[in-house]
């Protein structure tokens, strides 16, 4: 024990440092930092010191100078508290020999560091450090592996050095190597001078974050840099939310908000923005006044809602007609043929969406589940491949294309891969570079947002048809707009089909008929039906344990699921004690608990092994073939500590690799919310309902969840709770101007 040491225990509220090696994480919160933790304080015994606090970033293996105060908790015992720390060098062979095969030195494993160490001694990291070129001598180490740890050294140590400037400013240690990444050695001069250029240039950082820095850098609070990042930050979070614009009075009232400066400083940054072309204002109707509204647009939303416009109304009135033999097609002739070949007859409103889809160059079918929206396609296409038309399928998901697949026998793929879309986001096609395509059909189109929508119907050849297909009733987009509903809207020129009837067949289905029960406000079902159930429990704790125990142990037992393949948790909420986080850890210790003989990987609060389900949360043009994409669903495979990457499975069967410092865009998948769930489907959907969840609950996000089950709904909560969904309409619609725009 140091003499420091044993007097911060002598008296345990002044400062004191403790220098240990990290052993292990117990736990760790991603939002705060929050962090519990064991360490070895190297004092002759096999005793592991807690540490608690802001260790978020540090990695088992990892020798820590950690500042702080000594304290006692009533449960847990003693317990340092952490209120900073650095990263040192270990001193003895066998800290030395733990650093290195933790993983932290891309090109460095176990194994190799037992060899390194053997071969050095205590001198192994300073022949790394000094003379990389001697790790030669090294038994079975190669020229190429030489150069390739000599190069992840010296990176580490100019992360390092970032880490240690932006430490002070509360930076964790992802998005330093983040900043390091995008700015190179040029990184500590862009954060003391362009603090808020982070904000636009790195992903994962944040008005706030940019924010903070630039108040430890000396910023001033009403600086016009930090006003217009603050007014575009809003107008950011705006369309996070949904909307593809902002009301003027409203944007700069929130922008006060956040911002807490004088409205004139707003008004003034606001007019220098225009000017700039850093942001666009115009005027758009009001759904809901006579006065017109003074709308504030980011650029890119504002170019693509136009351009959408336009190109849907130029496909619209095209004189040029790709598929002319359904000009004066004999109708009644046409439908025999198509009854021969399905044994089925199709219903009035069906008849009416095939002719429409086939003879219009821009067409929607819209329905809920059972209605028949499926068939209705496979006829379409199967009338157009019989008129040897070039017939092209897409979805927004890899699941919804692979279901578009199976129903209509032709070959669909993402809208993402469709387009080919490279790095950066452009697609390889477009207006000048069309599809060669005469009909063109979009499944799951209520998940379509603006932008994506924009770069689709670029792509349509003039002549050639568009159908999309989606259920309105359901959430918009996770983007921003709400293009279906837009193109539905009263009085625009986009001709379409609802189909209403609910078959026989379908109205047997529990999950069908409680779908359509609640989409008009009527409480589901829940006695007396074999593919829909309900758990009653008021507590929402109880409530998540209730959905592992569900998930884990009465499914696969009752009906055969398997739990991570074909069981799929959709939370209304991210946040709570039964929303998808706390849940993800619930059940990922239930279904893929750690184990010594399987490598994991902690990243901020979350642990990382092989066979876990996954989510992508961002969209990420660099990766895979076409770009992998926020909702992209998958399971890690493998996990290399050494070459420190791990390697996911997507469902659109593709392997993507993944650095550690990229972990943070990834997240599990085992409970998802429900907004997240969008076009896809699963055999089982779980969806655990509580009151903790209040301001979420409405009407078409239950009716979304239980539409996502092929076989069989359980919901988990309170009566109460879902009484409420099924009450609340949502309120009020996003700020979009597309309808406007197809009107005008």
């Amino acid at each position: 024990m140091t003499q420091r040491e044993g007097t911060a225990q002598r008296e345990p509220f002044r400062h004191a440092v403790l220098e240990a090696v990290l052993e292990r994480i117990t736990f760790a919160n991603e939002e705060t930092g929050y962090t519990v933790a064991k360490v070895d304080a190297g004092r002759g015994s096999n005793d592991l010191v807690t540490v608690v606090g802001a260790l978020l970033g540090a990695q088992p293996g990892e020798s820590l100078r950690m500042r702080g105060r000594w304290g006692s908790h009533p449960q847990y015992g003693k317990q340092f508290h952490v209120e900073d720390y650095t990263t040192v060098l270990p001193a003895t062979v066998q800290g030395i020999r733990r650093y290195l095969g933790s993983g932290l030195i891309k090109g460095i494993g176990p194994r190799l560091a037992d060899r390194i160490v053997e071969h050095f001694g205590v001198a192994a990291l300073e022949v790394i450090e000094t003379t990389p070129e001697r790790l030669i001598e090294v038994p079975k180490l190669g020229p190429k592996r030489t150069k390739l740890i000599a190069a992840a050294w010296e990176e580490q140590k100019a992360i390092k050095e970032v880490m240690v400037f932006l430490q002070g400013v509360g930076v964790s240690t992802s998005l330093a190597v983040r900043i390091y990444k995008q700015y190179g050695d040029a990184a500590i001069d862009v954060v003391r001078t362009e603090p808020y250029r982070l904000a636009a240039d790195v992903w994962g950082i944040g008005f706030r974050t940019a924010d903070t820095i630039a108040k430890a850098v000396g910023i001033p609070h009403d600086s016009p840099q930090r006003i217009k990042a603050g007014l575009q930050f809003t107008l950011s979070e705006a369309t996070g939310d949904g909307n593809c614009f902002l009301p003027e009075q409203r944007l700069i009232a929130d922008a006060i908000k956040i911002l807490q400066v004088d409205a004139g400083a707003v008004i003034e940054c606001l007019a220098e923005l225009v000017e700039e072309e850093g942001v666009v204002r115009e005027e758009v109707p009001d759904p809901d006044g006579d006065e017109p509204l003074v709308a504030i647009y980011l650029v890119p939303f504002h170019r693509a809602e136009i351009s959408v416009a336009n190109q849907l109304l130029r496909l619209l009135h095209t004189d040029s007609d790709r598929m002319p033999a359904f000009a004066d097609v004999d109708w009644d002739r046409a439908l025999a043929w198509l009854r021969g070949r399905t044994h089925a007859e199709l219903a009035p409103a069906q008849e009416e969406a095939v002719k429409l889809a086939l003879t219009s160059k821009v067409a929607v079918l819209t329905g809920g589940p059972g209605c028949g929206k499926s068939f209705t396609v496979r006829s379409i296409v199967t009338l157009a491949l019989a008129k040897r038309a070039k017939v092209v399928l897409a979805a927004p998901t890899g699941r919804a294309a692979k279901r578009l697949t199976e129903l209509t026998g032709h070959e669909a793929s993402t809208v993402h891969r469709l387009l080919e879309l490279r790095p950066g986001g452009d697609a390889a096609y477009d207006r000048d570079r069309p599809l060669d395509a005469d009909l063109v059909v979009v499944d799951e189109a209520s998940m379509v947002d603006l932008l994506l929508a924009n770069k689709l119907v670029k792509a349509i050849a003039p002549g050639a048809h568009l159908l999309l297909v989606g259920d309105v009733d359901q959430l918009p987009s996770v983007g921003a707009g709400e293009v279906l509903r837009d193109l539905l809207a009263k009085d625009t020129p986009i001709p379409h089909v609802r189909l209403t009837h609910v078959f026989r067949q379908a109205q047997e289905s529990g999950v069908v008929s409680n779908a359509h029960r609640i989409n008009q406000g009527e409480y589901p079902l829940v006695q007396g039906l074999s593919d829909f159930f309900l758990f009653a429990v008021d507590d929402a704790e109880q409530a998540a344990q209730l959905t592992v125990d569900v998930v884990a142990r009465r499914i696969p037992a009752k009906f055969g699921y398997d739990p991570r393949r074909d069981v799929q948790v959709l939370a209304p909420m991210h946040r709570g004690p039964a929303g998808a986080g706390a849940l993800n850890a619930l059940l990922q210790e239930a279904l893929t608990p750690s184990r010594p003989d399987v490598p994991e990987r902690r990243f901020g609060g979350r642990v990382f092994r092989v066979g876990d389900k996954v989510t992508q949360v961002r969209n990420n043009y660099d990766k895979g073939a076409n770009g992998v994409f926020n909702g992209t669903l998958g399971v890690v495979t493998a996990l290399n500590l050494e070459e420190q990457k791990l390697t996911v499975r997507t469902d659109e069967d593709e392997d993507v690799d993944y650095e550690f410092s990229e972990l943070d865009e990834l997240t599990h998948a085992y409970a998802v919310t429900i907004h997240r769930s969008q076009g896809s489907e699963y055999p089982v959907v779980v969806v655990p309902v509580t009151t903790s969840a209040w301001m979420m609950l409405q009407r078409n996000l239950l009716y979304t969840a239980v539409t996502r089950a092929k076989k069989l709904v359980v919901l988990v909560g309170s009566k109460r709770a879902i009484g409420q969904a099924v009450r609340t309409v949502s309120g009020g619609r996003r700020y979009t101007a597309l309808d406007h725009r197809l009107r005008a």
